[in-house]
């Protein structure tokens, strides 16, 4: 997109500087000019001079000028093209661009409109549960016992959504506006498209929940969190993604934070609405909350806007470090020279809010300084699992580390973090920047060569083939497997014993048996993990990092599925099949969710035997990803033998995958799932 030099000149020319800064500093008249407390850096005293006549601002004491274009730039965040469409619409004029043609002028025209009409309505709507909240002594109560002042409850817009099922009908006379139903303040249920639009039931989305507005960076409504007053599930729900609300982009209290991003010097990410607000209460503004997603590269770009300094606050627990591993990958393209990313894990018994009141702000400000660097939380992460005194240990580590390292922008900081790791896994830099370089990077789950099809048996010879290993020879008959990975027939060695014990030549285990319900294909490995994990979703949160990126990588409906759990797991903590299956309402894989879960749901469970139940499902779980897991690690064994020739590490890689299926093949004889 070009806008025409011509068109920046007059739009300048006709914009008044001190009516766009007014609007976020309070100025006063000083002689020629205005004067004000400077909104990109903490002071007293004023220094920030804004002029009419030269339509210029600066400041005296951080050095910040421009021009207004510059100022929403800077104080708001924007983009150059979005701050002149901004500030061109605040004085009625249409942006020409050289290279859009008419209808996607149009186009573009219109969405704007959509979006400033949906802003409107949720405006509205935040005013409305303002004032439902001065009549709700329960939701006042809550807000209370957490610390939050009536300032800052009016600083973040806090709200209340009331109890009945159709309140916004006394805010919106027209309750059937579609524009309700599009900016996720009503739900209109037509039981699956039986209804007409007219017959569809509605309803609010909010009830009885403490509501919190989610404001983008010009400080418009767009979207809403809402908490619940007790210990109801889900916790916390949040707006749909909407034209004007998308939850992998936004931040909540971005718009509040701002200038306290300057003060304090960093920006705090955390984990929650009300993390934002009490840290705002004790004396860190500076706080900002994903909504209810792992933080994205999105995000991260969006911080770097205000702040070169971002500090990632976690639980101490398994959740939080798996969180931590998810927002280190959204970081890492942005870790430059000039940038400090930190991760900071609190205390398992606390959050920001207890650890403030219980060691003091100081002791929390000391806490975030000492967080750990990025650089060492990503050589942690890679080295997790890795026994660095043997060479099986620091290849796999080796292997681990090179999409972190390879994801980061070059430059210093990368480049000492080459001779770091080179250094653990006892290579020459040189010699391991060599072997990266001739060969190709690591495929994710679900990639190309986990997917080859099984139309006639692999040939032996590249070692591709299914329980092929060099000092075996190849099987000659195949029989069907019982779990199958894919839609066409798989070719597998058929079972050859020893006489002793009747175990498979080569310590080749079998896949675990799944029960055959009536005529139809048998279930895949892919489908058994998500009718175990849908059933009870708390073994989800006990999974690996390497296992939840081996589930949400898989390709099509399945990984599609496992990232939504994933999110829903953020952002409500861990819910029963029923809730699971309201939130799962118009996905694409809904009907693979129900047809998965009807048979789980085929009979109940005998009274006293639900303990039972849970064991045996978390065994069958483990046995399933077990078996995901090996045949993912052959096909990076596949990768390796194909570059045989060509790379002298290969061959050692290839070792080193072939003693990790070693120990997941020994674990899976040791837990009982081989059989003869």
């Amino acid at each position: 997109m070009t806008i025409p030099a011509s068109f920046i000149q007059e739009l300048i020319a006709r914009a008044d500087v001190v009516e766009i800064v007014g609007r976020y500093v309070q100025l006063k008249k000083a002689g020629a000019n205005f004067m004000g407390l400077c909104p990109f850096h903490g002071e007293k005293s004023p220094s920030f001079s804004v002029s009419p006549t030269k339509q210029f601002y600066h400041c005296f004491g951080c050095g910040v000028h421009g021009n207004a274009i510059g100022f929403l730039m800077e104080h708001a965040g924007m983009g150059f093209v979005e701050a002149v469409h901004d500030l061109a619409g605040q004085y009625g004029l249409q942006v020409p661009e050289d290279d859009v043609s008419p209808a996607e002028r149009a186009r573009a025209a219109s969405q704007r409109q959509k979006q400033a009409t949906l802003t409107d309505v949720l405006e509205k709507a935040g005013d409305a549960y303002r004032k439902h909240l001065r009549q709700a002594p329960g939701a006042i109560e809550y807000l209370k016992g957490r610390g939050v002042s009536g300032e800052v409850a009016k600083q973040f817009g806090i709200g209340y959504a009331p109890a009945g099922w159709r309140a916004l009908a006394s805010v919106f006379p027209d309750y059937d506006d579609p524009l309700l139903a599009e900016s996720g303040l009503v739900i209109v249920n037509n039981e699956e498209g039986k209804l007409s639009e007219e017959e569809a039931k509605r309803y609010d989305r909010f009830r009885d929940r403490v509501m919190f507005p989610i404001r983008n960076v010009k400080g418009e409504c767009i979207g809403f969190g809402g908490r619940v007053l007790g210990d109801e599930k889900p916790k916390y729900l949040n707006s749909p993604e909407t034209p004007v609300f998308s939850k992998g982009r936004e931040l909540y209290g971005l718009y509040e934070a701002r200038a306290a991003f300057r003060d304090k010097g960093y920006a705090l990410v955390t984990e929650g609405y009300m993390d934002v607000v009490a840290l705002a209460q004790l004396g860190f503004p500076n706080a900002v909350a994903t909504l209810g997603t792992a933080c994205t590269t999105e995000h991260v770009q969006k911080l770097f806007r205000f702040t070169e300094s971002v500090v990632f606050s976690f639980d101490g627990d398994a959740a939080g470090r798996r969180a931590a591993r998810k927002a280190l990958d959204g970081a890492l393209p942005y870790a430059t020279d000039v940038r400090s990313i930190k991760f900071l894990f609190l205390p398992a018994e606390h959050d920001p809010d207890s650890f403030i009141r219980e060691h003091g702000a100081e002791a929390f400000a000391r806490f975030v300084n000492e967080a750990t660097p990025l650089s060492r939380f990503m050589i942690e992460a890679a080295r997790e699992g890795c026994d660095l005194t043997t060479a099986e240990g620091r290849a796999h580590m080796t292997s681990n580390v090179r999409p972190l390292w390879s994801a980061m922008p070059d430059g210093a900081l990368k480049r000492q973090l080459l001779s770091e790791i080179a250094t653990l896994v006892q290579l020459d830099a040189s010699a391991l920047s060599e072997l990266w370089a001739a060969t190709p990077g690591p495929r994710k789950a679900g990639g190309a060569a986990q997917q080859r099809r099984h139309d006639e048996p692999p040939g032996y010879g590249d070692a591709g083939g299914d329980g092929y290993y060099p000092d075996m020879p190849p099987p000659q008959e195949y029989e069907p497997a019982r779990y199958e990975s894919d839609s066409k027939p798989r070719f597998q060695p058929q079972r050859k014993f020893t006489g002793k014990g009747g175990k498979r030549w080569g310590g080749r285990f079998e896949e675990p048996i799944e029960p055959l319900r009536g005529r139809g294909a048998p279930p895949s490995r892919p489908d058994v993990a998500v009718r175990l994990l849908l059933s009870n979703m708390a073994q989800w949160e006990a999974l690996s990092h390497e296992l939840h990126v081996m589930l949400c990588d898989l390709p099509g409906q399945h990984g599609a599925l496992f990232t939504w759990l994933d999110s829903q797991l953020h952002e409500h903590g861990v819910q029963p099949w029923a809730a699971l299956r309201e939130g799962l309402r118009g996905l694409d894989f809904e009907p693979l969710a129900e047809r998965l879960m009807s048979v789980s749901e085929a009979g109940p469970i005998p009274g006293g035997e639900e303990a039972q139940h849970l064991a045996d499902a978390a065994r069958e779980l483990a046995s399933v990803l077990d078996f995901m897991l090996d045949d993912l690690l052959k096909a990076q064994q596949s990768e390796a033998i194909a570059a045989v020739g060509k790379d002298p590490k290969a061959l050692e890689r290839y070792k080193a995958l072939e003693a990790r299926r070693l120990e997941l093949r020994a674990r899976v004889r040791a837990s009982g799932s081989e059989t003869a």
